[in-house]
C-alpha cells in the first residue's frame, strides 16, 4: 500500500515531487518534518500544504485538482452586492491578525469536529506574519471585527488559510475586496486548496494539479518584497463592492 513520504529534519530538504501524492487520501505527499518559516515557505512554492488535527503528525498535501479564485472574477452575487450599498463595514489588513487567526481556529464550522488549525499552527502563522509574509484581511462593523480571512503571499501568489465569519456575509466582503485588491496589484490567483460547496458557491474554479503548479512556480518568482500590508492595502469601504461588474 503506498504512503506518503517522511520528511527529512531538515527545514531546507526539498520536498518530494507532487506526483508521488497519494490519489487516497487525495493528496497527500509527506509526513513529519515541522512548521518552522524555511518549511512553510518551502511549501507554498511548490503548492503544498499543511493539514493535520490536533494529535496526528504533520501531514503535507497537494491535491488534484486544487480549488482556485480568480481575482477577476467577481465573488459576490448580484443580490448580496446590493445589499452591501447601504453597508457600513471598512475592510483593512494586517491589523488584527492575531484576532482573525484565533477567530478562525475557535468558531465552529458545520459537520467539522473541533478545528485542524491548531496551537503550533496558530504559533507558526503568527510567526510568518511578523516576517511580512502571512497577512490577514479584516472587515470591521464600527470597532468590532465581524469577519475576515488569513494566507501567506508569495511573489504574486496569495494563498488562501481559513477565513470567518461572526456577522453574516462577513468572510465573503473580506474574500472579495482581498480579491479587488490583488487584481489592482496585477495578482491573478488565490489558492482555495480543497473543494467544498461554499468555496464553488463563492465562484471557486477546480484546476488540474499540473495546471495550477505551474501557476504557482510562475507568480512566486515574481518580484515582491514582503512586509506589512496596512499601508499598501488601506481602507476598502464595504459598499465599493457592490459596484464591481460581472465579467
Amino acid at each position: 500500500m503506498p504512503r506518503p513520504a517522511l520528511l527529512s529534519p531538515d527545514p531546507e530538504a526539498p520536498f518530494p515531487p507532487a506526483t508521488q501524492a497519494l490519489r487516497v487520501p487525495d493528496g497527500l505527499l509527506a509526513v513529519g518534518g515541522d512548521l518552522s518559516p524555511t518549511r512553510l515557505l518551502n511549501a507554498y512554492r511548490n503548492g503544498i500544504f499543511p493539514w493535520f488535527s490536533q494529535g496526528q503528525p504533520i501531514l503535507w498535501w497537494t491535491p488534484d485538482p486544487r480549488m482556485v479564485f480568480r481575482t477577476s472574477k467577481p465573488l459576490l452575487s448580484r443580490r448580496f452586492r446590493r445589499s452591501l450599498r447601504s453597508s457600513t463595514w471598512l475592510v483593512r489588513a494586517d491589523t488584527a491578525f492575531d484576532q482573525v487567526i484565533d477567530a478562525c481556529a475557535s468558531l465552529p464550522r458545520p459537520g467539522q469536529d473541533g478545528t485542524w488549525i491548531t496551537q503550533d499552527m496558530v504559533a507558526a502563522y503568527r510567526e510568518l506574519h511578523r516576517l511580512g509574509h502571512a497577512h490577514s484581511v479584516e472587515v470591521f462593523k464600527d470597532d468590532q471585527l465581524v469577519g475576515g480571512i488569513y494566507g501567506v503571499a508569495i511573489g504574486r501568489m496569495f494563498f488562501g488559510e481559513s477565513m470567518f465569519s461572526a456577522r453574516s456575509g462577513g468572510s465573503k466582503v473580506a474574500l472579495a475586496a482581498l480579491a479587488m485588491r490583488l487584481q489592482q496589484w496585477d495578482w491573478p490567483l488565490i489558492d482555495a486548496q480543497v473543494e467544498n460547496p461554499h468555496l464553488v458557491s463563492l465562484g471557486a474554479e477546480s484546476w488540474p494539479r499540473s495546471e495550477f503548479l505551474a501557476q504557482v512556480q510562475a507568480l512566486t518568482g515574481q518580484p515582491e518584497v514582503a512586509g506589512n500590508w496596512t499601508l499598501r492595502f488601506g481602507l476598502i469601504e464595504a459598499r465599493d463592492l457592490a459596484e464591481v461588474n460581472d465579467g
